[in-house]
């Protein structure tokens, strides 16, 4: 029997694995698509998440972000990063470093797609694989979730959000700025990042899901349409969503959920593959001192302050009177922009 079996190699079940494997726990993946993964998102890391894979021995290759930029229609803000770059790195350029790191601990990846497991009192059994601890990391929809919430959770009592999806496409230009560039609309939100010398991606953020106009979407966004006007397209459109995943808890007995899987606001802020490194490391803390239950709220305390601003600015957004009036204050008040910036940056 194994102590730890991870369901999902994307990054963060794979920083879960690696924070495993150095506490000293033996660990297996399941994971059942190959090296490496792909995923519709921002692609800047944070600050805090860059110190955070290099304690996993992790420093994959991209370009060097040093700041946030707001842009409006007449409008512009901008902060820099107070305590170390960012930075832009392609998802998949992210995750093969990632798995390269697992493979050098030893770290088996079961080429397994788990959608039933049995829990005993002792151990929990999934895909052939007895293990202590079954650590579900397979994403936004979770299939482990859903089982386990199956059994009865109750209905968020906030009631339905808004749904907001993404796309994300690359192109071949020469990056503009060594900022990350947010563009925003009244209901959408436009994320340009620089992962290479000669690639920028661009995500959106949008009310309704759909990726076979992505140019048209784009249109919405006229100065960024104008700056990559004659661009070539460096990647297929990938999308993700409805974004926000409402969890009650993250410890079912021997079963945690950790990323995307163990709950998700919005891409608002771009802290998701930094929370989610947070997470995989107290997660990791918690079983290797035979203390599960305490993950939840060790969970609560790494994910509480990037969930709060992110709900404090989804709902401004969805304020008419507010909505137009970010990027001004951002603007007028530049102190204030920078310490929410570096807030985020540094979480």
């Amino acid at each position: 029997m194994i102590d730890v079996l991870v369901i999902g190699g994307g990054p963060v079940g794979l920083a879960t694995a690696i924070h495993c494997a150095l506490a000293g726990l033996s660990v297996t993946v399941a994971e059942p698509r190959g090296t490496p993964i792909d995923k519709a998102c921002g692609e800047g890391v944070m600050p805090a998440a860059v110190r955070r894979l290099a304690v996993l021995g992790v420093k994959p290759d991209g370009h060097p972000l040093r700041g946030i930029r707001y842009v409006d229609e007449r409008h512009c803000a901008e902060a820099r990063f107070r305590n170390g770059d960012g930075l832009g790195v392609r998802r998949t350029v992210l995750h093969a470093a990632l798995a390269e790191r697992a493979a050098a601990l030893g770290i088996p990846v079961r080429p397994a797609r788990v959608t039933a497991f049995a829990q005993q009192a002792s151990h929990v059994t999934a895909a052939g694989i007895e293990a202590r601890y079954l650590v579900a990391a397979d994403g936004l929809h979770s299939t482990i979730r859903r089982i386990l919430e199956g059994a009865g959770a109750a209905p968020d009592p906030r009631g339905p959000a808004a749904p907001r999806y993404g796309l994300r496409r690359h192109y071949r230009i020469a990056p503009w700025t060594d900022l990350v560039e947010v563009h925003l609309t009244a209901k959408a939100e436009a994320y340009v990042t620089p992962v290479s010398a000669d690639v920028v991606g661009i995500a959106l953020l949008l009310p309704r899901p759909g990726g076979d106009d992505f140019e048209a979407r784009l249109s919405a966004f006229p100065a960024l349409s104008r700056r990559l006007a004659g661009a070539a397209c460096a990647s297929d459109v990938r999308g993700a969503g409805p974004m926000r995943q409402d969890v009650r808890r993250r410890v079912y007995g021997r079963v945690l959920l950790v990323g995307d899987a163990s709950g998700y606001l919005d891409a608002l802020t771009g802290e998701g593959l930094g929370v989610g490194l947070a997470q995989a490391e107290v997660l990791a803390r918690c079983l290797a001192t035979g203390r599960p239950g305490d993950y939840e709220r060790a969970w609560r305390k790494v994910s509480g302050p990037a969930w709060r601003l992110t709900a404090g600015l989804l709902w401004s957004r969805n304020q008419r009177l507010l909505a137009s009036r970010l990027v001004p204050a951002a603007q007028y008040v530049p102190w204030l922009f920078s310490t929410v910036v570096n807030h985020v940056a540094n979480a």
